[in-house]
């Protein structure tokens, strides 16, 4: 396991991998218990990850709660970070839910509790509510890393504009600065490329990204067997439903077949070398329910694909950028007279 720091915003040091928890408990449909919880812990202890991602929302606060009592030996060693937005209890109130300085303050006071710490290294806000300004979620993170509850603040599934306007906001009025975002980023979904991984590279944003195997899909499991996530309404459900998932399963495999390792594992390791290959710092949140699926994750930091096995991986699976980045690309290409090379390389802004 190799370790970074969580992007060009902060010095929190924080594992290559997170582990994603919201499989720890069995309130919701899918889960695993508390002695399975700790045997998925533990091993990714033992790798080296030190990351881990959690919400108050999960398993309706169980697995802040699991991940509490697994914490209580060595608090200190560990990278916590757990969102607010979504109500944590399995009878929402329409008080306690949303992005604004009420849940906010009552669901931070909720999760320390749950974790059984006093301060969180990361907290993100979960999504945003459709109607909390901006600035007061971002002055109200600020209060809780002045109050030494909170460490560093980011945005879970913003839009671009939104993250750029609440970063912009904290620079220029002296508050907790925006350190990363987290968005869903797999070989099945990368429209991020578009605005959001763009935006993250030139403002020094880490980027946690979810579903890295696309629910499962990229492990090519669903062709053979209907159980699982496809057929379970709790989850999201991420079908083989276009022409071109089908081409980037079938590739997937085909590489598969060719380095020995396994779909998932050429999954990781194409977004492992994705993130290598960027200038924002990429970081794929793995969220297993067994030892197994811990195992693949695992497994695939050992995988190195060709240079050749990569870019077919990453024609297949390419997807439009649209406006107006491709109208963009034709100008420059003509102003550069088909000569991009006398250019040294791209412009890094400086933050």
């Amino acid at each position: 396991m190799r370790y970074t720091t969580f992007g060009r915003r902060s010095g929190l040091r924080v594992s290559e991998y997170a582990l994603g928890t919201g499989n720890f408990g069995t309130v919701w449909a899918s889960g695993t218990d508390a002695g399975g919880a700790r045997a998925i812990f533990d091993r990714f202890a033992e790798a080296g990850g030190t990351f881990l991602d959690t919400a108050g929302m999960y398993q309706a606060g169980e697995s802040e709660a699991i991940l509490g009592d697994l914490l209580a030996v060595d608090r200190d060693h560990f990278v916590v970070s757990t969102k607010y937005a979504a109500n944590d209890t399995a009878q929402p109130h329409v008080s306690l839910t949303g992005s604004g300085r009420k849940n906010l303050v009552a669901s931070v006071e909720a999760s320390l509790k749950r974790l059984r710490t006093d301060y969180l290294d990361l907290l993100w806000v979960h999504f945003p509510d459709g109607v909390t300004p901006i600035d007061e979620i971002v002055r109200g993170m600020d209060d809780l890393v002045r109050s030494g509850k909170v460490h560093h603040v980011a945005l879970s599934n913003f839009p671009a504009w939104q993250v750029s306007a609440a970063a912009t906001l904290a620079d220029l009025r002296g508050w907790a600065p925006i350190a990363g975002i987290q968005t869903e980023y797999s070989l099945i979904e990368r429209t991020a490329e578009r605005e959001l991984l763009p935006m993250a590279e030139g403002l020094g944003l880490a980027v946690n990204l979810w579903s890295p195997l696309s629910g499962g899909l990229l492990t090519g499991k669903y062709r053979t067997g209907g159980e699982g996530r496809v057929t379970d309404p709790v989850r999201f459900v991420t079908p083989e439903s276009t022409n071109q998932r089908t081409a980037v399963i079938d590739t997937v495999l085909a590489v598969a077949e060719e380095t020995g390792a396994n779909a998932a594992q050429v999954s990781m390791a194409w977004l492992r070398e994705r993130g290598e290959r960027s200038s924002a710092t990429l970081i794929p949140i793995v969220g297993p329910r067994t030892l197994a699926q811990l195992d693949d994750y695992l497994g695939a930091l050992e995988v190195t694909l060709t240079d050749e096995q990569y870019t077919r991986l990453d024609k297949v699976s390419a997807v439009e950028l649209g406006a107006p980045h491709g109208i963009n690309a034709t100008i420059r290409e003509r102003l550069l007279g088909g000569d991009a090379s006398r250019f040294i390389g791209p412009v890094t802004p400086v933050v």
